[in-house]
């Protein structure tokens, strides 16, 4: 009996904080690659080659607009995020922005009114990332091509291929 509570204990307490330790189930038995994203106004910093264009944002609108204007371009000179086969999880703070975000990572003719997608295609996602907040989102990556982005900070459509052999 004591050994069930204890157990019980434990789930809810991992349930409580799984934003805080969110890959402790993960990361202590297989091999993941985390990787870094700064989510400042309208943008991903790591993907725009470090820079952080300074945008002011109060509400998603205002990303929608800046975007819209800037966002071909920049994303013109994007970095391309190359990765190989293999689990990850990508850690994504907030840093400034005062609303809440979230991030969404999927293939790249993913689809998510079709409802065969959900079955077979990879898309993973979550929000609740305030303003200062760091998040964890785990995905199995297979080889092909990725997007990558935060609708609800209207980022642009980033781009991740995944293959298995790097060119020189």
């Amino acid at each position: 009996m004591q050994w069930t509570f204890s157990l019980l204990l434990s789930a809810l307490t991992a349930m409580m904080f799984s934003p805080l330790f969110a890959t402790i189930s993960l990361a202590a038995s297989e091999d993941v690659t985390i990787i870094n994203l700064t989510q400042t106004a309208c943008q991903f910093v790591e993907s725009e080659n470090g820079i952080d264009h300074g945008y002011t944002s109060s509400e998603q609108a205002d990303c929608e607009e800046i975007n819209a204007k800037t966002g071909a371009e920049r994303l013109a000179n994007a970095e391309v995020l190359t990765l190989k086969p293999g689990k990850y999880i990508f850690r994504v703070t907030n840093k400034n922005v005062p609303y809440s975000l979230g991030f969404w990572v999927r293939e790249k003719d993913y689809n998510w009114a079709n409802p065969l997608h959900k079955l077979n295609k990879t898309s993973v996602s979550g929000g609740g990332l305030d303003t200062g907040t760091t998040l964890d989102y785990e995905v199995e990556l297979k080889e092909g091509e990725y997007l990558y982005s935060c609708p609800l900070n209207t980022t642009p459509d980033y781009k991740l291929v995944v293959e298995s052999s790097t060119k020189s």
